[in-house]
């Protein structure tokens, strides 16, 4: 009998105390029945949370009902159809109620996720944050502007569950300071939104939630870690979302649902009041970004957040005020660009897609200068997987303690789990015959002192140091680059955590990166993918073009990329790439 048909021959004899008093008394198998009732409690937190939710979801129904009976005749479609900058113009100048914008999303929010499981929470408050915004003689940037926010970011009187039952039942008794910042700039957050369980991941399912759906395309997945933000907004759901990124986890999302986003330079966003299963780990840097559907949604966002109130919330926080004039600029610039990092190869229309690009900036007057990423391999293994697990995935695997690990999440898990020596003789065999996968697993064994972890943080100073002089060297501006995608069929994210080269490469740089769609995937992508081989011909090549499959007409994007503190000139140069893509955004 598998461990799993015992759970369902012992669920039916939860709530009978005397029959499983006798089964553990009589029974040999006592440590296997109070590993199963330590499971029924763990699935009861899972169900109380579910309970919540679902509680959540009927208020705001109720309050959507309200309205629209206290407001008969009134129409959405407008509303929805307006551009995040259009709806801030007639907030302000009062042709829009903020009633109006913020029930008319609640309404459109509650549609999506129950097509695609993406809102986890209702943040009630913000009905009282409508009546206060009301009397408020100044408004400000995002005046009436309803926001989605990622679960793990803390809201006032609402759980940051992670996509784990640890965290069940903490109700936050604070706002995380970009909330707080949000709302001084007259923003409604009124939504939570999924997650995949830990984070340590880029699907976005976990067991308490369940799995969220790509809008575009049932079978896809969101993308993650931001997956829930990603599909609501994608779903129409919501005009700007908050998402966080330590490997990729804002512009993935991102590039699988067609979105504009940006990873801003670490610390340039307070990240005060967010939870995370990497607390303190230092080597990779993560940060917290906003998700739109035009470029100008972002550049207003940050607009918003770089203000007196946040430097004055968190002290940390270099003070650097949003410099529009950067923005603006129409200045020609001098771009570098690669199809392909070396690490793994791009999928066709990954490649086609930065081709595409680049020919059109060149065609507008910029100058396009060829780059590659120095030591790629280096840059993965040693710096991305041994800096992030620098622990040796302690950190992660505790999170799993008084919890079920989602079956996204397993082929990770258990590899993460295994003894150090087991991953080095493992690393060793597969060396001859797979030595990408080889490194990765060497490099899951983490650094193994205090020594080797300041010998560690060094080799990624001594990397960007080497990286930004080949920048300068070649007198760039901003880099173009790919951008993982298509989106990805369920099941893969957590089989190809290493395909996360495109990105982690800037978490590990601290560089700021966006990502634009500037097409969608073709019949002929599609047809040339059929001879995708990889770089390695290993197991994770035949994954990827596995992952991709089946994509016609889902959405293509690039990634674009600035020097540390340089937010406004990446902004800018996705705004162009924007701009010059958009009449050619739909090839078929």
């Amino acid at each position: 009998m598998t461990q799993e048909q015992l759970w369902q021959v012992l669920d039916p004899l939860w709530g009978d105390p005397r029959a499983l008093s006798a089964l553990l008394c009589g029974s040999a198998a006592a440590v296997v029945l109070l590993k199963w009732l330590e499971r029924r409690q763990i699935q009861q937190k899972m169900e109380e949370a579910r309970r919540e939710r679902d509680l959540a979801l009927g208020r705001m129904e109720k309050a959507v009902h309200r309205f629209k009976q206290e407001n008969p005749g009134t129409q959405t479609a407008h509303v929805l159809s307006l551009t995040m900058v259009e709806l801030v113009e007639k907030l302000k100048e009062g042709s829009l109620s903020p009633e109006r914008v913020l029930y008319s999303y609640m309404g459109k929010a509650l549609e999506v996720t129950q097509e695609v499981n993406c809102v986890t929470d209702f943040i009630h408050g913000c009905e009282d944050q409508l009546q206060k915004l009301k009397k408020q003689k100044e408004k400000g940037l995002l005046y009436g502007i309803p926001v989605s926010i990622k679960d793990h970011i803390d809201c006032k009187g609402h759980i940051s569950s992670g996509g784990m039952v640890k965290f069940l039942g903490q109700v936050k008794e604070e706002d995380s300071v970009i909330v707080q910042v949000l709302k001084s700039q007259g923003a409604i957050p009124f939504v939570k939104t999924n997650i995949p369980q830990t984070m340590i991941n880029y699907d976005c399912s976990n067991l308490i939630f369940g799995q969220t759906l790509n809008p575009l395309n049932h079978q896809k997945s969101p993308g993650g870690s931001s997956g829930g933000e990603g599909a609501l907004i994608a779903g129409g759901g919501s005009i700007l979302g908050i998402g966080s990124d330590v490997a990729g986890s804002i512009r993935l999302p991102s590039s699988f649902c067609g979105l504009c986003g940006l990873k801003p330079t670490g610390n340039r966003i307070s990240k005060l009041g967010v939870i995370s299963p990497l607390v303190g780990m230092t080597s990779v840097t993560g940060t917290l970004g906003p998700m739109a559907r035009d470029v100008d949604s972002l550049a207003l966002c940050m607009k918003a957040l770089l203000c007196e109130e946040m430097f004055r919330l968190d002290p940390t926080v270099p003070p650097i005020p949003f410099d529009e004039e950067v923005y603006t600029s129409s200045k020609p610039l001098r771009i570098g660009y690669y199809e392909g990092d070396g690490y793994f190869q791009p999928s066709p229309s990954m490649k086609r897609a930065v081709q595409q690009t680049r020919k059109l900036l060149q065609d507008a007057g910029h100058t396009l200068v060829p780059f590659a990423p120095p030591k790629i391999d280096y840059m993965v293994d040693e710096l991305f997987t041994r800096g992030i697990f620098s622990d040796g995935a302690a950190h992660v695997v505790d999170c799993f303690k008084g919890d079920i690990v989602d079956p996204n999440l397993k082929s990770q898990f258990n590899t993460y789990k295994l003894p150090a020596l087991v991953k080095r003789i493992f690393a060793i065999l597969l060396k001859p015959i797979y030595p990408r996968i080889a490194r990765d697993l060497s490099a899951l064994c983490g650094v193994g002192s205090a020594k080797n972890l300041w010998d560690q943080h060094g080799a990624a100073a001594a990397y960007r140091t080497e990286f930004i002089a080949k920048w300068r060297k070649l007198r760039l501006d901003v880099i173009l680059c790919p951008m993982l995608g298509p989106a990805f069929n369920h099941g893969y994210a957590g089989k190809l955590f290493a395909a996360t080269s495109y990105t982690n490469l800037y978490n590990v740089l601290n560089f700021p990166a966006g990502v634009v769609p500037v097409s969608t995937v073709t019949r002929a992508d599609e047809e040339e993918l059929k001879h995708y081989q990889g770089h390695y011909r290993d197991p994770w090549d035949k994954r990827l073009k596995e992952a991709v499959e089946g994509a016609v007409g889902l959405p293509v994007a690039v990634q674009c990329v600035a020097l540390p503190w340089q937010e406004e000139l990446c902004l800018r140069f996705m705004k162009e790439v924007e701009t010059l893509t958009h009449g050619t955004k739909r090839n078929v």
